[in-house]
């Protein structure tokens, strides 16, 4: 089963950390995967959209996409914390520490 186009063009995102678009479009035509320039739009808003990238002018017709930092805040790293403790807790015989 191939993966979805949309994580395709999201792995080669992140690992370049920064690319134009036109590098993108090449880069995907190099991993053997001609996507049309709308189809490509769509996949780049629905990214910007999740919050995974972000996508800005760069020149007159070339834009600059980078993978969005994630952030993550004192309190909201506590909770996953806790969550994970509760997950791993919820298993019968398991070790807690």
């Amino acid at each position: 089963m191939a993966a979805p186009i949309r994580n395709t063009i999201y792995d080669i995102i992140a690992a370049a950390g920064s690319l134009t678009d036109e590098e993108l479009a090449k880069a995907l035509l190099k991993a053997g995967h001609n996507v049309p320039p709308d189809r490509l739009n769509k996949v780049l808003l629905d990214l910007e959209i999740l919050g995974l990238i972000t996508v800005t002018w760069f020149a007159k017709d070339t834009r600059k996409i980078e993978k969005a930092a994630v952030e993550r805040d004192e309190a909201e790293e506590l909770d996953m914390q806790k969550r994970q403790r509760e997950y791993e807790a919820s298993f019968p015989g398991a070790e807690n520490n």
